[in-house]
């Protein structure tokens, strides 16, 4: 059975990479070798593996890559920590008062 991989990279600005793969290795040593000048990791290498899931099913890979893709910092930062009861309340609209 093929696995795939939703991950999240750390770049060298500080900011945060989500992507899928079926190589998780081979795909973050692309990641840091630089092979597409116009992928976001190109000129915020190198780039370290902050987290990734494993899973057998690649719809499901790809709907959770899209998922987090929109999700703030903070609430990455929760679910690579597994503060999995944060995620809920960093889901809620922060308005200023």
């Amino acid at each position: 059975m093929k696995s795939y991989f939703v991950y999240i990279l750390q770049c060298s600005d500080d900011t945060f990479y989500t992507g899928v793969t079926s190589n998780i290795d081979r795909r973050i040593a692309e990641h840091n070798s630089g092979i597409d000048k116009k992928a976001y990791t190109f000129k915020r290498r190198p780039v370290a593996l902050l987290w990734f899931e494993e899973f057998s099913d690649p719809y499901v890979a790809f709907n959770w890559e899209k998922r987090i893709k929109s999700w703030s910092k903070n609430k990455k930062i929760a679910l690579m920590e597994g503060r999995f009861n944060d995620l809920i309340d960093l889901s809620k609209k922060q308005f200023i008062k």
